[in-house]
């Protein structure tokens, strides 16, 4: 159950739902009882006394009923958090929730796994790889993993067809990082030669660097995000380390855009036109 159910606007009904819940666990056991978001009622006390909050007392009867469990009772308590660092100290001392598993990002092999669950429940077509997505998902939790697959099928029906292809994938990725193309924008001449040269700034660097990650999109297309356009480079892996070499190649990425986007501004520039010094002392008179 979630930790909002404990949560009431009369006082002491939470702490009754934990007494009636450790007592069904114990008459039922051997059992698990999992307490999603636990965090709602197991946030650090203020400390002031003479309090009489709902949520301390539910906390503080969770705090009693944990104590009580013995080692040969057979049930077994578990919960989970996206805060840890707001819970109470009392409730992760040792004999209560004193073992943490942290659920980390997903590396490449477990992108490419949780695709190859969530792929199950659509119509691929032979030429997806999702290997290959799986890289260009670089970050991705298991949540955005679902949503790349969901878009995709939603992109080959509005485009009406029933299996899902490498394109479609592919877009739903852009999409989920970067948002939704903004087609009814409208940009002038001039600020799409502004954002060309800012992306080809990024592209031609990348492309000059023996340790870059290779460019797979380049696009000046704006997005819902924000974003005018975007390049997209892919590693072949993952990588937990940067070495000075590495971080010099990201500087220059960076810079390569500003760079290139001064030099298109400077030759757009008109010239000032070329004035002799006799014309120059007759136009300081």
């Amino acid at each position: 159950m979630s930790g909002s159910e404990f949560v009431e606007m009369f006082v002491g009904m939470g702490a009754s739902k934990v007494r009636d819940l450790f007592r069904q666990a114990k008459e039922k056991a051997p059992c698990i009882v999992f307490i999603d978001e636990i965090d709602a009622i197991g946030k650090k006390r203020d400390g002031q006394m003479g309090g009489n909050d709902e949520r301390e007392q539910t906390l503080n009867q969770l705090l009693t009923e944990m104590d009580g469990f013995e080692g040969n009772n057979g049930v077994i308590i578990l919960a989970a958090t996206n805060r840890p660092e707001s819970l109470d100290p009392a409730l992760t001392r040792p004999g209560r929730f004193d073992r943490r598993v942290p659920v980390e990002l997903p590396d490449l092999a477990g992108r490419e796994a949780i695709l190859k669950v969530h792929a199950k429940k659509i119509k691929a077509s032979d030429d997806v790889d999702l290997h290959t997505i799986a890289r260009m998902a670089s970050g991705a939790s298991g949540a955005e993993l679902a949503n790349i697959i969901n878009e995709a099928a939603l992109r080959a029906v509005r485009s009406g067809r029933t299996v899902v292809n490498e394109s479609d994938l592919e877009e739903s990725i852009e999409v989920v990082i970067a948002g939704y193309q903004k087609k009814n924008a409208v940009l002038s001449d001039q600020e799409k030669k502004v954002v060309a040269y800012h992306e080809i700034g990024h592209a031609l660097v990348a492309a000059l660097q023996s340790h870059s990650a290779p460019v797979q999109k380049i696009t000046i297309i704006p997005r819902t995000s924000g974003a005018l356009g975007y390049t997209m480079q892919v590693e072949q892996g993952d990588k937990y380390l940067m070495t000075k070499k590495n971080l010099r190649i990201r500087l220059l990425h960076l810079q390569a855009d500003v760079r290139q986007r001064r030099s298109y501004l400077v030759r757009s520039r008109p010239e000032p036109p070329m004035i002799s010094n006799r014309q120059q002392k007759l136009q300081e008179r």
